[in-house]
């Protein structure tokens, strides 16, 4: 009967690197609160759809735990385009609140993208704005889009070094797989996007020192698909067949061959909301010192 090896992978625990940085926050936090600033976050969730309704609750719980202003707007299924419109012009003039997020998605008759582009680049902390893509292409101060943001301070928690190195992201959305990239590459890493159409996929993975797992699905990447001592990120959120969390990538038989990998549940999700915190403290500060008060 065969043996089966242990795991020989590192875990970048999400959790434990999210409470390092969240306490961070939690001190720059006192210090503007001291100078008569707290930085404000407004979630604004349109219609009851059940994972937004967590998503929502777990950021507005992070920003309380962290000293921040939270403000939750809920409104119906119901609410039009021009009155949602409406309300982010009045939180984008609105001096208390330094960040806003809008859950995504939104109910069909509204479009994402004109709401998206209608907040404020000042305040954009989802970093989901065009001026915020644009300012991470061309490497100008901007908001990161939360979870690659995340993962780029996973990778720098293990003291990787990525200039010259071999990364892969699986995964093309302008929200992870996109932004990713351009991450990666700021370190000076040489980076390769693979998506659906990508022919061969286990041919590019198995020449990567860094691979990070984006797409929604199971076990896009398995234990052959890795070459030792690789560090896979996985950014995947799904449930197996007993209902459980998991990831994008066989967590059992990787972690057996990559040098260190992230768990989920436990990994690059806390590190998102995390991250969040970090972007609505910087809008905070950025707009103390614009007005003179830093």
């Amino acid at each position: 009967m065969a043996i089966t090896p242990p795991p020989t992978a590192h875990i970048i625990d999400g959790n434990a690197l999210g409470a390092k940085l969240r306490a961070d926050v939690s001190r720059r936090t006192a210090a503007l609160q001291a100078r008569g600033i707290t930085p404000g976050l407004a979630v604004v969730l349109v219609g009851d759809n059940p994972a937004s309704q967590v998503y929502v609750r777990n950021k507005v719980k992070a920003c309380t735990d962290g000293g921040l202003h939270s403000v939750l707007d809920r409104y119906p299924a119901t609410m039009t385009e021009a009155e949602l419109l409406a309300r982010i012009d009045a939180l984008n003039h609105d001096n208390s609140i330094h960040g806003i997020l809008v859950q995504l998605p939104l109910p069909a008759h509204i479009d994402a993208h004109k709401v998206i582009e209608a907040i404020s680049p000042a305040k954009d902390v989802d970093g989901f704005h065009v001026a915020s893509a644009g300012a991470l292409m061309v490497g100008q101060p901007g908001f990161w889009p939360c979870t690659p943001y995340g993962c780029m301070k996973m990778i720098e928690s293990i003291g990787y070094d990525l200039r010259g190195k071999h990364a892969v992201v699986i995964g093309r959305s302008n929200i992870v797989g996109k932004p990713m990239a351009l991450m990666l590459l700021q370190k000076n890493a040489t980076v390769t996007i693979c998506h659906s159409a990508t022919a061969d996929l286990k041919a590019m993975t198995l020449q990567a020192d860094v691979i990070v797992a984006a797409v929604g699905k199971r076990n896009v990447l398995t234990a052959d698909m890795v070459k030792p001592g690789a560090v896979v990120i996985d950014v995947g959120m799904n449930r197996n067949d007993e209902g459980k969390l998991c990831g994008d990538v066989d967590f059992d038989g990787v972690s057996r061959v990559a040098g260190f990998i992230t768990p989920v549940p436990g990994g690059v999700g806390p590190m998102t909301i995390t991250m969040l915190l970090v972007n609505t403290l910087e809008a905070a500060e950025r707009d103390a010192a614009q007005r003179g008060l830093a």
